[in-house]
């Protein structure tokens, strides 16, 4: 396979040639360096020919020129191409023969060498018009001295002798080398061993390069054959390789975040089809038309390269496949997997061929004569690294970092077929696989090679027997005139099994529902309301605990937690838990107003407390309103009794909430049993209260719970197992944060918040701001060692966690926490979908037994088993998104709502909820959920009469549309969104006070659009003056103040004042 390059290449190609400021990676350079002397006095003589000197002379540049070790060196060691140049590696010395603009960007290794080394860099300039004789003769000198240095009479120099000199200056310097006496030696197997075992650096340009490659398969071949085959479209081989070519060179196409500049094509890329089958690298793409008739087979294979190194991907795509070809493919894919299998560290290379063929040999030994004679090669700098090629000869051993392009298939397979061209076919699969420590690693499994992905089917309505022998095809469906994916076909089948399923579910879950309903103990379910009772408040025990008087003005005692206004010239004292909201505000006449609402029980949205309850029999004073000429002191005593509101409100919502916690066990701390298993720099969610810094803490696994507590004393929080309902352990991918998260049976209190949900979580990342804006070179070193520091940041905490997670799984697994049934749970993040549960949206996960999202507030967690069922809303009509409802067992707990979920994941949460026997719905509207439940729970005899929860059945519904809507009155659809209550089983207790600053102000809002406008105060003023007699006023002064007071009304109440303190 050819390889493209040129003199004023990108990096991709790695070369230095032309004018672009390039600049050698000195650290690189002395690491490869020294790796480069460490080889080759190790293996001296096994596998460098005993060579003394090696010289390396690199060939001009050339449009079509295949993979040299020479170039593969320059790369490997100095990060670019240099043609037309020469290099001699000896003891003490490295000699250059090039040109100037080389000489330059080589002047910077020497120092490096130097001081590494001790190794001097000799660079001869060679001029422009000259033939370089003069430069070659001295470093033929250079050669010679340095084995008489080490008395030997003729060294031995090593070269690579499969690559013929090219151009003038390289034609010279091969005869001047033969010439010269010197015995030569061939140290290509030296080179190929240096390269194979890549370093992390290397390892991760080949992943880059696999996913490009993978991606282009999957986001742009298969689509772009899938499209052709459906319009029976004619386009040749060739054409396909030309785009194919195009989207690898520009990857944001098919969104891959590469750039352009760092990516090339490792060949032209392969199509095949229509009987003319060539499994060779070398093959190439011929301008015949694309054959996709019945038994038909085509074969793309497409490679690509990042910074210079190599990936390679192999598809076969079936046709209308009969059984013959069906059975070949399993068992090349079998094999293909069997292959994989063994690239494990210490086995024999050879060892990956011979599994191959032992499973063709067990399957179809009818096949082992079409079965290609190697199952790959090593894949890196070069397409193919000639040592390590997977064939039954080759006894060397894998090692961790080698990678290679596992490639297996059957050539020249017959089978009947009406049209010539479809007799003749062959099979091929290839992948790009890395050795990792503990086995291999696949890295472009992004391209599916199932059969399910890759069979297409363009029968009319006919099916093989052997694809479907589980579902009976329908003689009446309709037939399609089209090519569509096998795949789809099963899909199809899918949803009729689906469909089965989900009526088999609706029958037992309405039974289940009717024994629960009629035993009467399953709507309410775990519903405790306890009422939060608040501690008695008084703010004076008697009259002269009063502060002494000063002016009648407002004061606010902090101390006693008071407000004294001034009635009738004596100052009365109100505890601040009394007063609902305070509001002041200022009119043009520079008269400043201060209004107090009080707590009065018997108004709307007011609690009843303990201290209501207590004297009913009093009369209570339900708001008041102050003048002043002072907005200061006004603005001051507004702020003070907002703030002193706040901290009393805090106070006893805590207090509350701890009245109602469950009484846990006290925690036991390891004692000289165990060590406790710990896991340390973690944060907490929700966090500790207080103005403090925020402070890491550590977690740690005692005999009957966890503790986690930071240096502060005060900072601890006890988990018992005996409380924990799920555990959940979520390794960072695409997020942040690694995490553990307990959602618990009963609440608890982390500072002073009430949770159920507790998370311990580490930033795998560190926010960091890159300072000036200019452009980073994707060779620069920093960079590169920044992204390798946050990779290696994040692998080492998951594994971190990954290691607590197991050894505490162990640790539940002793007898005496079986009962407890707990066991870290991991997100099946495959089974994802984004949605919008709170305000925004974001990524739901289901686990085994749950529904999650744990990475933004509030946490969201639903147990599958507590679900009723599922009803998906808003689903057709040609909307982009839908919603789901999850309905619960416990119908007085509120309807978890998901909204706003792409309709692409409709089919894949639908087969989610089968798999997992949680029957669903589907309706084209929101329901009112708030009625239904109200329903239900009223009638449940009548619910049960009526079907159950087939009134949620779409084709029931839509059957029986044109009956009165009387008849499912409850149950009808709603486009206004219900609002949704609160999920705590507590929400319907009150409170003395507010829980929040944000509840506070919606309550002055809300009170002052509740009180009376302005016009009816100013009427009752008036009225209360005619009451006194008070009919001095002039008709002008009277009309004035309507006119003022109506122009108040119409401004709103929030934006006006009263002419003058009143109370009622």
């Amino acid at each position: 396979m050819a390889e493209q390059r040129n003199d004023s290449g990108p990096p991709a190609n790695g070369n230095a040639g032309g004018g672009v400021p390039y600049a050698i990676d000195l650290d690189t350079f002395s690491k490869r360096l020294q790796a480069l002397y460490s080889h080759w006095k190790e293996h001296i003589n096994e596998l460098w020919g005993s060579a003394d000197l090696f010289a390396i002379a690199t060939p001009p540049p050339s449009e079509d020129l295949c993979y040299l070790k020479s170039s593969t060196l320059n790369i490997w060691l100095l990060g670019y191409e240099f043609p037309e140049t020469i290099m001699v590696f000896g003891g003490k010395q490295i000699h250059f023969l090039c040109s100037q603009k080389k000489a330059s960007l080589l002047e910077t290794v020497k120092g490096s060498a130097k001081d590494s080394f001790d190794m001097d860099v000799i660079i001869h300039v060679k001029q422009k018009g000259d033939d370089g004789t003069t430069q070659m003769d001295s470093v033929l000198r250079a050669m010679r001295s340095q084995s008489k240095s080490d008395s030997r009479n003729t060294p031995t120099v090593g070269h690579i002798v499969r690559e013929a000199p090219e151009g003038a200056l390289l034609e010279k310097w091969a005869d001047k080398l033969k010439s010269s006496g010197f015995q030569l030696c061939d140290i290509s197997n030296g080179l190929s061993d240096l390269f194979a075992v890549k370093d992390q650096n290397e390892i991760t340009y080949v992943k880059k390069a696999a996913y490009l490659t993978a991606s282009v398969m999957k986001s742009f071949v298969v689509p772009r054959l899938e499209k052709v085959i459906d319009d029976e479209k004619k386009i040749t081989h060739s054409a396909l390789m030309e785009d194919t070519e195009r989207a690898i060179l520009d990857p944001a196409k098919i969104k891959v975040k590469l750039k352009a500049e760092n990516v090339d094509i490792c060949y032209p890329p392969i199509f095949q089809s229509g009987g003319s089958f060539d499994l060779r690298p070398s093959a190439s793409s011929n301008d015949d038309d694309l054959f996709y008739d019945s038994t038909s087979v085509i074969i793309c294979a497409i490679g690509s390269r990042y910074n210079s190194y190599c990936s390679n991907i192999a598809r076969t795509f079936l046709i209308d496949a009969n059984t013959m070809q069906m059975k070949a493919y399993q068992v090349l894919l079998k094999a293909h997997e069997a292959a994989v299998g063994a690239l494990k560290p210490g086995n024999q290379v050879g060892a990956v061929y011979q599994a191959a063929v032992a499973v063709v040999k067990e399957n179809a030994p009818q096949l082992l004569p079409n079965l290609t004679k190697s199952a790959g090669t090593g894949i890196g700098l070069e397409f193919r690294e000639s040592g390590l090629t997977l064939n039954v000869k080759n006894d060397r051993l894998l090692k961790a970092g080698m990678a290679f392009n596992v490639s297996l298939g059957f050539q020249n397979l017959q089978t009947e077929s009406a049209n010539p061209k479809g007799q003749n076919f062959s099979l091929l699969v290839a992948d790009t696989v890395i050795v990792t420590n503990d086995g291999c690693d696949v890295v472009t499994q992004l391209s599916s090679k199932d059969v399910r992905d890759v069979a297409y089917s363009f029968n009319e309505g006919e099916e093989e027997e052997e694809e479907e022998p589980k579902v009976k095809v329908d003689s009446t469906a309709k037939e399609y005139s089209k090519a569509t994916l096998r795949s789809d076909n099963q899909e199809m089948s899918k949803e009729e099994l689906r469909k089965q399923h989900q009526a088999e579910l609706a029958r037992q879950k309405n039974e289940e529902t009717a024994r629960r309903l009629a035993g009467g103990d399953s709507v309410t379910g775990n519903n405790r309301t306890s009422v939060k009772t608040s501690s008695e408040l008084i703010a004076y025990k008697s009259v002269n605990d009063l502060p002494p008087p000063r002016e009648m003005m407002i004061q606010v005692d902090q101390k006693h937690e008071a407000v004294l206004v001034p009635i009738y010239g004596i100052m009365v004292p109100f505890h601040v838990a009394t007063v609902k909201t305070v509001s002041s505000q200022q009119d043009t006449n520079r008269n400043c107003y201060i209004r107090i609402i009080f707590n009065v029980p018997g108004t709307p949205f007011n609690p009843h407390d303990a201290n209501t309850l207590k004297n009913q029999g009093a009369i209570y004073l339900k708001e008041v309103s102050f003048r002043s000429k002072d907005p200061r002191h006004i603005s001051e005593v507004v702020q003070q009794i907002k703030t002193l509101r706040r901290n009393v409100v805090a106070r006893e919502s805590e207090r509350a909430e701890r009245a109602t916690l469950v009484t846990q066990e006290k925690l036991v701390l390891a004692g000289n049993k165990f060590k406790p298993l710990r896991l340390s720099e973690l944060w907490i969610r929700p966090v500790f209260g207080g103005r403090g810094r925020k402070l890491t803490g550590t977690l740690e696994a005692h005999v009957n719970g966890f503790r986690y507590s930071t240096s502060r004393q005060d900072e601890k929080v006890d988990i018992m197992y005996g409380n924990i309902k799920h555990a959940f352990f979520q390794p960072a991918e695409k997020e942040m944060i690694t995490l553990v998260h307990f959602h618990l049976h009963n609440h608890i209190m982390v500072g002073n918040k009430k949770t159920k949900d507790v998370q311990f979580y580490t930033e795998v990342m560190d926010v960091v701001q890159t300072l000036g804006g200019g452009k980073r070179s994707a060779y620069d070193p920093d960079e590169i060692e920044e992204e390798q520091r946050e990779r290696d940041r994040k692998n080492k905490i998951n594994m971190d966690f990954q290691n607590f997670v197991n050894r505490v799984n162990d640790l539940w697994g002793q007898p005496q926490f079986k009962a407890l049934d707990l066991e870290f749970d991991q997100p099946l993040r495959e089974l994802g979908f984004y949605g919008v549960h709170n305000k925004s949206s974001t990524f739901i996960i289901p686990t085994s037994s749950c529904l999650v999202e744990l990475i933004e507030t509030p946490f969201f967690v639903v147990t599958l088993s507590e679900i009723e069922i599922v009803n998906l809303e808003r689903v057709g009509l040609g909307q982009k998104n839908f919603d789901m409802a999850i309905v619960f067992k416990d119908f007085k707990r509120a309807v978890a709502k998901i909204d706003s979920i792409p309709c692409t994941a409709l089919d894949g949460i639908k087969e989610w909820l089968d798999t997992t026997d949680l029957k669903y719905y589907e309706s084209k509207l929101n329901l009112n959920w708030p009625n239904i439940l109200k329903n239900i729970i009223d009638d449940p005899q009548g619910f049960i009469d009526n079907g159950g929860w087939e009134f949620l059945n779409l084709e029931v519904s839509d059957s029986e549309s044109d009956q009165s809507e009387e008849s499912d009155v409850g149950y009808e659809p709603s486009d206004v969104e219900p609002e949704s209550e609160s999920e705590d089983e507590d929400s319907g207790s009150e409170s003395l006070v507010e829980s929040d600053d944000d509840e506070e102000e919606e309550e002055e809002e809300s009170e002052e659009e509740r009180g009376k406008t302005w016009e009816e105060l100013e009427r009752e003023a008036s009225n209360a003056d005619r009451e006194k007699g008070d009919e001095s006023d002039s008709d002008d002064e009277r009309r004035r103040r309507k006119m003022k007071g109506y122009g108040k009304s119409r401004a709103g109440p929030s934006s006006s004042a009263p002419k003058r303190g009143r109370f009622r």
